[in-house]
Formats: structure tokens, C-alpha cells, sequence
């Protein structure tokens, strides 16, 4: 059997639990195809719930506490080994299209930027670069979400060679000048959408790759459904806001938790306690909504999920009339979760619900990954580097601390995991918390806090009685606490094996 080719598809900021074969209320025939083709994880999980972190943990098969980018506004260090590196030696073609965020918006003398102004917006930089990227040999990038004033790079010549040179109109200032009180609806034709552009340029190089007869490791990496919540007609009027069911907060639920919490439900709390680096800090503000918002934000959510899964379906027919399907790993997730109305909150922050940390994962290997299969063997987004090197024969670097899960995949064992670590730092100390996550509980941390959460996820599925003061739970918090320790042992790197006695 010739050696697989990889192609990994990713959407940005997706609650596990928006997949048409799972949700009724959504529409993903393309994403449901891949449920019924391969494999389904119920209990996939992100090493950290936020972009930067994770997506440099994907790279390296890494945890944030081990690459370094350990939050947004820093970035993955040039010399970290990337498993782009790896394929790349063993004579893969490397790209990736779309969202990288590898890099902060700003860079500085120390830590330079490629994804930061001026040069983010510089496009003869962008038409002339041709060096390797983290692993990457090609790279076609943007770094705005819809309408962001980010917008620029690969996608911004992409617009103008498409005929498209009023292409500001349809983004923010200071690059555009587009109405920011516009909301939900975007003007932006679809086929200028970076949805668009996404599928075109990985189909092209689908194409480049079967005519040379190449083995391929393709990042497609979409922008959607993070917010700002907007979508081009007519997916923005897909879902009646009026028809769906809209999550809640539970009255109460916030009572044992611990402060940061009950604080989003204020109307004008007050964060700046936890202000340590004077930068932005994504969540810690108040998550009240009118119904009528919330309702409306939850639609447009959702035809972003559906827009974007037209063109992920773009992405899997041109596999099939190159003839690639069969020999192509197909892995279809997403950085970290979402939340849009889960316990009163929005988007997202330093509250490691499942809702935030579980995400979708679809396998699909034809021959290889048996079809229309669900596991609830626990995965952690650091396994993918590794579990890919060893399903293409490649030897899986020690520093990776990832788990191959290739048994699972292939399914030669129920699970190859039983627990799950997830990391969220966003200031140095003030905000600092893991989570360890095994088959029925969780239980979370907080650096120099005597408060914390522990849920039995079996008894209280929706996480909704935090039991950490609990004395009847006195005992298994200690015993979880002892679990936990060895998880952060047992992931300590060991770059290479013993191989003498001194």
C-alpha cells in the first residue's frame, strides 16, 4: 500500500455538538458524510481553549506548557520542532491555507511577526514570499475573522486577481470601510468569501499534487464559526431564531463556582484584579444578552457552520475525482469549543466546561478506519501530530508528548487514553488553571487559589454542581488531586531515551 496522504480540515472556535448527524436542528450534509464514512470521537478535547495555544500544539504534539505560546499575543518559536518537519524529510509536500495564528498581531524587535502589521497588509511581501512556514514548503494565509480589519496577505490578492478591488468595502477600519453597526448579515458576495478562496486554493493544490504524483500533508484551515457572528445571504437567513433551542443558564448553577463566574452574570463586573499584563482578556466581562440577541447569534452561528461545510464538501469531492479518497487520511475538528448560552456564556474565557474544551473529531481512511463508528475513547488534540507520523510509517519524534492513537483509528483497541489534560493561562499568575479530565470526573486547578471545580460528569452531565467544598466529596477530591499530579509527571518531556547506565 503506497504511504497515505494527509489532509486535515479545521474550523475555528466550533462547539463539539454542531454536526447535522448529531444535531437535528443543523444542516452539515458534508461533515455528516464524514460521520458515515469514518470514525467519530464523542470525547475529543483541545489542549488549551484558545488559538494560539492550540494550533501550536497541533503543530508539535505538544502541550502550551511545553512549546511556549502559551496565549494569545505570543507565538510559537521558530526553533521548536514542527511536524511539518518531519513529513517535509520524508519527501511530503507541505501546505497549509487559511488560518495560521501562529504568530501575534504585533511583533517586536525580539519576537518578530510575519502575521503582524504592517507587514500583514505589505501584499507584494506576500506575493513574493516562498519560504517554509513552521513546516509548511507552501503557505496561503489571512488573519481577519469576517469582517476584521485584519484582513490582508494571501487572501487580499486573491480578491483582487478575482475582479474584487473594492474588496475594503466589505471589511472594518482602519483597512476598510464597512458600517460596524452591520451586524449578522454580511454583504460580502460568497464568492469573494475566504470559505470560497479556502477550497478553491486546496483544491488547486489537490490537483498539482495528483498530477506529480506527490504524497501531501494539506492543512485546510477555515475562519469559521468564530465570531463576529456574520454570514453572506443566504445563509444568514438559513435558521429562524425563532426554531431553535437556545441554551440557558441555570439558575444558581454559579453559586459554588468560583468567583470569575458568577461575576459574567453582572452587568458591569469588575475585572481588572485579573489585569495583569494590561492586555485584553478574552472573556472576563459580562455575558448578559437579551433573548432576542442571543437567539439571533445562535442562527447566524449556525449558518456559518453551514456555509462553511458547502465548501469542506468542495474539499472531499475534488478528492474523489482526482482518485485521492482512498489513500487519503481525511481528519475533520477544530481548535477549541464555543459557547452560546452553555451556563450564561458567551464564546469563550477561563471556564473549562465541555462545552469550551470538547471538540468534534471525524476520522475517515477508507479500508483502514472502519465506517460509521463512534468512540468514546478519550483523544487529546496533541496526539494528532504523532498518531499521523505512525499511520505514515514515520517514527514519532521523543519530545512529542502526544499519544499515538492509531490502534484506536484502526481499530485494533478501545482506547489508548484515560485522562486528558487541558491547560488555560491568559495572564502569568491571575489567570492560571488545568483541568485533569479522566472517564467520569473533572477536576480543575487554579494557581495560587484555594477554590476549584470538580463535576461528575456521569451523574451531572450538564455540569451544574460544582462539588470541590462538598465534604462528601472530600475524598475523591483528594484522590483526583493525586491523579492529577501524576498526569503533569507523566508529561514531562524526555527528548530521548535512556541508552546507557551513566
Amino acid at each position: 500500500m503506497n504511504r497515505p496522504n494527509i489532509l486535515l480540515i479545521t474550523s475555528d472556535q466550533q462547539h463539539w455538538n454542531t454536526i447535522g448527524a448529531f444535531h437535528q436542528e443543523l444542516s452539515t450534509p458534508n461533515l455528516d458524510r464524514l460521520v458515515r464514512e469514518g470514525l467519530t470521537y464523542t470525547r475529543a478535547y483541545c489542549p488549551n481553549p484558545t488559538c494560539t495555544p492550540t494550533r501550536a500544539s497541533i503543530l508539535t504534539g505538544q502541550y502550551p506548557s511545553q512549546h511556549g505560546a502559551w496565549t494569545l499575543g505570543t507565538k510559537l518559536l521558530e526553533d521548536r520542532h514542527v511536524v511539518g518537519d518531519d513529513f517535509r524529510a520524508a519527501g511530503y509536500r507541505t501546505a497549509l491555507i487559511g488560518k495560521a495564528h501562529f504568530q501575534p498581531l504585533l511583533g517586536t524587535e525580539e519576537y518578530l511577526s510575519l502575521e503582524a502589521y504592517p507587514v500583514l497588509q505589505d501584499l507584494d511581501f506576500w506575493r513574493q514570499y516562498k519560504e517554509p512556514f513552521y513546516g509548511f514548503e507552501h503557505i496561503e494565509l489571512t488573519r481577519n475573522h469576517t469582517n476584521e480589519a485584519h484582513v490582508g496577505q494571501h487572501y487580499a490578492i486573491w480578491l483582487e486577481e478575482k475582479g474584487c478591488h473594492n474588496w475594503r468595502d466589505y471589511f472594518l477600519a482602519p483597512t476598510g470601510t464597512m458600517d460596524p453597526k452591520q451586524r449578522h448579515h454580511w454583504h460580502l458576495p460568497e464568492e469573494y468569501h475566504y470559505n470560497t478562496w479556502i477550497a478553491e486554493r486546496t483544491n488547486a493544490l489537490l490537483e498539482q499534487y495528483k498530477e506529480k504524483d506527490e504524497s501531501f500533508f494539506l492543512w485546510a484551515s477555515f475562519f469559521d464559526p468564530h465570531p463576529p457572528y456574520l454570514v453572506p445571504e443566504p445563509w444568514d437567513t438559513m435558521y429562524d431564531p425563532s426554531n431553535l433551542t437556545i441554551p440557558e443558564l441555570v439558575p444558581g448553577e454559579h453559586d459554588r463556582n468560583p468567583p470569575h463566574f458568577g461575576m459574567t452574570q453582572q452587568e458591569r463586573p469588575n475585572f481588572m484584579y485579573l489585569k495583569e499584563t494590561g492586555h485584553a482578556i478574552h472573556g472576563y466581562g459580562s455575558h448578559l444578552r437579551p433573548e432576542e440577541e442571543r437567539k439571533q447569534l445562535v442562527a447566524t452561528y449556525y449558518g456559518m457552520i453551514s456555509m462553511m461545510d458547502k465548501y469542506i464538501g468542495r474539499i472531499l469531492d475534488q478528492l474523489d475525482e482526482l482518485g485521492l479518497a482512498e489513500n487519503t487520511i481525511v481528519v475533520f475538528t477544530t481548535d477549541h469549543g464555543h459557547f452560546f448560552g452553555q451556563h450564561g456564556l458567551q464564546a469563550k474565557g477561563g471556564f473549562l466546561y465541555e462545552d469550551l474544551i470538547k471538540v468534534p473529531f471525524l476520522v475517515r481512511y477508507p479500508g483502514q478506519v472502519a465506517a460509521n463508528r463512534q468512540t468514546e475513547s478519550m483523544l487529546s488534540l496533541i496526539d494528532l501530530a504523532p498518531t499521523l507520523l505512525s499511520l505514515a510509517g514515520l517514527p514519532v519524534p521523543h519530545a512529542m508528548a502526544g499519544v499515538d492513537q492509531s490502534d484506536v483509528w484502526l481499530g485494533r483497541k478501545s482506547s489508548v487514553r484515560d485522562h486528558i489534560l487541558c491547560e488555560f493561562r491568559h495572564e502569568p499568575t491571575t489567570i492560571h488553571q488545568k483541568t485533569y479530565v479522566d472517564e467520569r470526573y473533572k477536576l480543575t486547578v487554579y494557581y495560587r487559589q484555594s477554590y476549584g471545580e470538580l463535576f461528575d460528569l456521569q451523574a451531572d452531565p450538564d455540569e451544574l454542581s460544582n462539588r470541590w467544598d462538598d465534604p462528601d466529596y472530600a475524598t475523591l477530591k483528594s484522590v483526583l488531586l493525586l491523579k492529577y499530579a501524576w498526569a503533569e509527571l507523566g508529561k514531562e518531556l524526555m527528548p530521548m531515551p535512556r541508552i546507557h547506565g551513566a
